[in-house]
């Protein structure tokens, strides 16, 4: 297994633990597909990957026609995608990837965050270069009638980086730019896609102590609890 089966790995054991905030999370993604693409999941692929990824999550279908509607309305304010970088203690490298309505309010409230932990808030391009930007996709394992290696040779054109069984299903890694062309491949061969999104997967990782590791840890939670942000990635190994 590689690089990005044990970065998997290491994120599902720290999943967003209260299911109310993931579905504000997909909810906030529901709302800028639809902004960008329109309401019609047929005719807006990014739209129909965040509701795959809210099947996935188990959000009430309600739930996310209910957002869709309220996507439409002209008053609902537009969330605008920030991405924030800096190191918290101990050099550990952080992305944070935001969705918001007040930029200024989620800008001062990251930079707190770093203050309060003893963290450094960097300027653009300040870590991103330290990992490297993929997409993914949870396939359903009934649909694949090849093995893992006959499988990643039929997606080299698509640059697939890794392909491995996992307990959801076949978890296929490839770079950020190929997430639309894999999306159409799989689609028009009758694939199922149980879940797709993104990921940044640090090139290289730091082993901490316990007591470093809790260091980090303080504004790793600190961040996730606000709910502007959407991903918080780092270079600690778990």
């Amino acid at each position: 297994m590689g690089r990005a089966f044990e970065f998997r790995k290491a994120r599902k054991m720290k999943r967003w633990s209260a299911m109310a905030k993931t579905f504000t999370r997909i909810g906030k993604d529901i709302v800028m597909a639809v902004k960008e693409s329109g309401p019609n999941p047929e005719t807006n692929s990014r739209l129909r990957a965040v509701m795959q990824n809210a099947k996935a999550a188990n959000m009430p279908k309600e739930n996310v026609e209910r957002a869709i509607k309220k996507a439409t309305d002209k008053d609902t304010a537009n969330f605008k995608e920030v991405l924030f970088e800096g190191y918290a203690p101990h050099g550990i490298a952080i992305l944070i990837e935001t969705a918001t309505d007040n930029n200024n309010r989620t800008v001062a409230n990251v930079r707190m965050a770093f203050n309060k932990c003893d963290g450094n808030l960097g300027t653009s391009g300040s870590v991103a270069f330290m990992f490297d930007h993929t997409c993914n996709f949870t396939l359903k394992k009934e649909d694949i009638s090849m093995d893992m290696e006959e499988l990643e040779l039929e997606l080299i054109d698509y640059e697939v980086e890794e392909v491995f069984n996992d307990d959801e299903g076949i978890i296929i890694y490839a770079p950020f730019e190929q997430f639309g062309a894999l999306q159409s491949y799989f689609e028009n061969n009758n694939i199922e896609i149980l879940s797709s999104g993104f990921e940044r997967i640090p090139a290289n990782t730091t082993r901490l102590n316990e007591e470093q590791q809790t260091d980090v840890e303080k504004l790793l939670d600190r961040l996730d609890e606000d709910d502007d942000v959407q991903n918080v990635y780092h270079s600690m190994e778990m």
